[in-house]
């Protein structure tokens, strides 16, 4: 009786720091991924000055691009959210009963994956093979090809890593897999570091050992994952009980990969119109081809600059809400009352990240794209500007989707969201072919937001009908909603104004030195509002507590 009474404490303690602990392990995923993305940042610091805004810069992307679409897609998108809420339950089972079914769900989970994202990598190895044999009389695109195939090893480990990664996450383990991506940074950095130091060194060759490296560090990953995960699994393969386990997750897993995985296939849809003129020529129907050799680097390295606002506290909300979410799915207020807390905590940062990037986009690519060495080209810091401007208006959306769209998976519906994400899917690739042809690549980037806000939208709708969880139904909400736009306008409209004062200047150093001064204004003023408003959102940052 005793054990039994400790087990369900346990159970009782694990279901109220769901409850009440999104702004918690928010905090905690945030500053760990903090850190991996400000080394992520100065892994692209690194890489940017090697390849610039060229063709080698673009084969180096889309070579990057591909098996991260599958991490994005599989590990961290599809899979996860159909693994993730039934194991979560199988743990909290097991607390109470015992039981070691959900070691034997996860066994069965993890063989799964690398079992088909192996074959998947052996499949496109040989596709690209072909392609490479039939480029004989076009070596740019032939060259793209080979790093495709030196980094797509990198996609079935770091797929596995990241199945890993939302188990330790299930078991309120939130910090190891956060800083998963800083062995990826640091192998990164390491091989591209040499180049710098070998005089004559060719960035197109260079980009072979930086592939080599993000391959491994993908391996590495995947050790620290199972070091991490040690006392909470035990491995087996005895699976025969979760069978049917499995095939239901499976089945779940294709409306999941379509619904969770917008963001990337549009991300992607853009690389692949932006490598055309690497991949297939610079001509299209006999008319010239609004983008060139170097698009997909510009947005490339656009991409990355919202991301890091996105990667570091959108998707962190979203992973800290989702075992939560599945947690209380059964009880409609709880529920509805957790998805609130994350919208907000969404937006608290989303917005002030929106409009922040919209009045600095420009300033902060010179700064971070150009000096010490080679980098971005003066045409080129103009096309990344326009393209981070259109990407940043929808910082908030992208981050309210991946939010939604788990809320929607931890109730076990995974056809609303996928729905949804067609369309946007479709009506993204025709907007895509629409605006390139006035916009260029900055055409890719409005396409994609302005598809993140209508699905949304939709989302949100949709939220309020199937799940009661109705945003603007609940004490607090519009109000603390009211506050954050309110306060992500004054901020914005105080740095657009001390910009015109404070003149960018030609050296590269005082042009840092303005960026860091705004920045500092801009996140000040954000702050004191908070703190004049007794923004809920901030509170439920800084608090220690786990309770209300």
């Amino acid at each position: 009786m005793g054990v039994d009474s400790a087990q369900s404490s346990q159970h009782k303690s694990n279901m109220d720091s769901g409850s009440d602990g999104i702004g918690k392990n928010t905090r905690t995923v945030a500053g760990f991924t903090l850190i991996s993305r400000v080394l992520g940042l100065m892994r692209d610091l690194v890489t940017v000055r090697v390849f610039g805004d060229t063709a080698v810069g673009s084969a180096f992307a889309a070579a990057f691009a591909v098996p991260n679409m599958f991490r994005r897609l599989f590990g961290e998108g599809a899979l996860s959210a159909a693994f993730l809420p039934e194991y979560t339950r199988m743990s909290d089972e097991d607390v109470l009963n015992g039981q070691t079914k959900a070691d034997a769900y996860a066994s069965l989970t993890v063989g799964l994956l690398a079992l088909v994202t192996g074959a998947i990598t052996i499949v496109i190895e040989i596709a690209l093979l072909i392609g490479v044999l039939m480029s004989s009389d076009d070596p740019d695109r032939a060259y793209s090809l080979k790093l495709v195939m030196v980094m797509l090893p990198f996609m079935p480990m770091i797929c596995v890593a990241a199945i890993l990664g939302g188990m330790l996450q299930s078991h309120g383990k939130f910090g190891p897999w956060a800083m998963a991506p800083v062995l990826m940074n640091v192998c990164i950095i390491g091989a591209a570091l040499p180049f710098f130091f070998v005089e004559g060194a060719d960035a197109a060759l260079w980009a072979y050992p930086i592939g080599i490296a993000a391959v491994f560090s993908a391996l590495l990953q995947v050790v620290w994952s199972v070091y991490a995960l040690r006392g909470k699994v035990r491995w087996t393969r005895s699976v025969r009980e979760v069978k049917s386990e499995g095939i239901s997750m499976l089945g779940r897993m294709v409306p999941v990969l379509i619904g969770l995985g917008t963001l990337q296939l549009n991300t992607f849809v853009d690389t692949l119109i932006a490598m055309y003129p690497n991949w297939v020529g610079d001509t299209v129907f006999g008319h010239a081809y609004p983008l060139d050799e170097s698009s997909n680097a510009v947005l490339f390295y656009a991409q990355r600059l919202y991301q890091f606002p996105l990667g570091v506290f959108g998707i962190a909300v979203a992973t800290a809400a989702f075992p939560a979410l599945s947690r209380v799915a059964g009880d409609s207020e709880k529920f509805g009352v957790m998805l609130s807390r994350g919208v907000r905590l969404s937006l608290f940062i989303g917005l002030p990240a929106s409009v922040g990037l919209i009045v600095m986009g420009t300033p902060i690519v010179r700064v971070l794209y150009t000096g010490f060495g080679d980098g971005f080209s003066d045409q080129g810091v103009i096309r990344a500007g326009a393209v981070l401007m259109g990407y940043s208006i929808a910082i908030w959306a992208y981050s309210l989707n991946q939010l939604y769209t788990r809320a929607f998976y931890a109730n076990r519906d995974t056809r609303t969201p996928m729905r949804i994400a067609l369309v946007m899917v479709g009506f993204n690739v025709c907007l895509n072919l629409v605006l390139i042809w006035k916009l260029k690549e900055a055409g890719l980037a409005w396409s994609t937001a302005i598809c993140a806000i209508l699905q949304t939208i939709g989302l949100m709708i949709a939220s309020n009908k199937k799940l009661g969880a109705g945003m603007f139904t609940r004490d607090g909400n519009l109000g603390g909603v009211v506050r954050i736009v309110i306060g992500s306008l004054i901020m914005g409209v105080l740095v657009w104004g001390a910009s015109l004062v404070y003149k960018e200047p030609e050296m590269w150093g005082g042009q840092a030195l303005r960026v860091g001064v705004l920045t500092l204004i801009g996140g000040s003023v954000y702050l004191v509002w908070g703190i004049l408003m007794r923004m809920d959102e901030l509170r439920w940052l800084v608090s220690r507590s786990t309770t209300r």
